[in-house]
């Protein structure tokens, strides 16, 4: 039972593990002979000071909100799904599917249909991995990796022959139709006379992701079926006592997880590449865990650590380009920040409880 206020475990403690995760990325560029706090600031500047830069740090950011929030409803009923990289790829062959055989009239229409389709590809990836485990006992975690396994060579038999264009030797689907394109935040935000650069893949889809968290925030907290997820993820025998079936729980939540990382595709597939590549989830589905866990599965946390995420992947692009930093170097500190935030969430927290609780018993012994 977690013994710290609300404020301590949502704000105090990323936010030491993520000083921490700095200062150790710091000495790992120092230790190759570079300057940490020049490299800081080039991922500062490259991500946050133009909005050329804010404008790849929110595309990142809404893939990783789509993944993360498909990760943290997973999480709140004790599933571990690893599986949003493969829901995600077959999200994406959704998307495609709608937006090449189907002539949509403009892109409010198709941004409707390629969310629903790729909301049901996702679902129907996550739902074959959801019934093992509730009919045959089957570990989430080893299933959902296996399909990302099995998805990633689905996309790529369909890339290099049904779906490629004749003579086309790149193994990709042909561009979608003008109709399917969706607006850039340049358009969007030019409405309202907001400056904003042209040259950067975020788009409308941003607002979906929003709208997502919301969604979410009101259904785990707000609904029935929320308090029945949050039920059997807090004690499986004591939500079957209550008359919640397990099987129910588990297909459910892993249909709208499911459903979450296929989203993603609107962003990366129909708003970016505007056609289907190999690779087009770019290990979003993955990172979507980090995230979850950072932004303790709540979807606010979760929008604050997609951003966070967003940000280290466009910081880490400009110092990669800018300096001789080598990429790897950025990996490296991206799995630190994942590292401290995650694994090693019990060694800043365990502290922190113990210093909380002992000045605790001090105000009450004064009182």
């Amino acid at each position: 039972m977690n013994r710290l206020p609300r404020w301590i475990d949502l704000i105090i403690i990323p936010a030491i593990s993520l000083l921490l995760a700095m200062l150790f990325s710091g000495l790992a560029i120092w230790s190759i002979g570079e300057d940490p706090f020049n490299a800081f600031k080039i991922m500062i500047d490259g991500s946050l000071r133009s909005t050329y830069g804010w404008g790849y740090t929110l595309y990142y950011a809404t893939n990783f909100i789509f993944t993360g929030l498909a990760v943290s409803i997973a999480f709140h009923a004790r599933l571990f799904n690893i599986g949003g990289e493969g829901q995600a790829v077959l999200g994406g062959l959704g998307v495609a599917l709608i937006c090449l055989y189907i002539p949509w009239p403009h892109w409010t229409l198709a941004l409707v249909g390629a969310s629903i389709c790729g909301a049901l590809f996702g679902a129907a990836w996550a739902a074959i991995p959801a019934f093992l485990q509730a009919k045959r006992g089957s570990h989430i975690v080893i299933t959902t990796i296996m399909f990302n396994f099995i998805a990633a060579a689905l996309l790529n038999f369909l890339l290099i022959g049904l779906l490629k264009p004749a003579k086309v030797m790149e193994p990709a689907t042909a561009k979608f139709p003008e109709a399917t394109n969706l607006p850039n935040l340049h358009e969007v935000l030019g409405l309202f006379g907001i400056p904003f650069s042209k040259a950067t893949p975020a788009n409308i889809s941003l607002f979906v992701a929003i709208a997502a968290c919301i969604v979410i925030w009101v259904l785990i907290w707000h609904t029935r079926l929320g308090y029945a997820i949050r039920s059997f993820g807090q004690s499986e025998s004591a939500a079957k006592y209550a008359g919640i079936s397990s099987t129910k729980i588990i297909m459910i939540t892993m249909l709208i997880s499911g459903a979450l990382a296929g989203m993603m595709a609107i962003n990366n597939v129909m708003g970016e590449a505007e056609r289907l590549v190999l690779n087009a989830a770019e290990g979003a589905g993955f990172i979507g865990i980090a995230v979850a866990l950072m932004g303790r599965s709540h979807p606010f946390g979760v929008f604050l650590a997609a951003l966070l995420f967003g940000f280290l992947y466009q910081g880490g692009a400009e110092l990669a380009f800018s300096t001789s930093i080598p990429r790897e170097m950025v990996v490296v500190i991206q799995s630190l920040v994942i590292l401290f935030t995650g694994a090693l969430d019990g060694m800043v927290r365990a502290p922190i409880e113990r210093l909380y609780l002992a000045m605790q018993k001090q105000k009450t012994v004064a009182e």
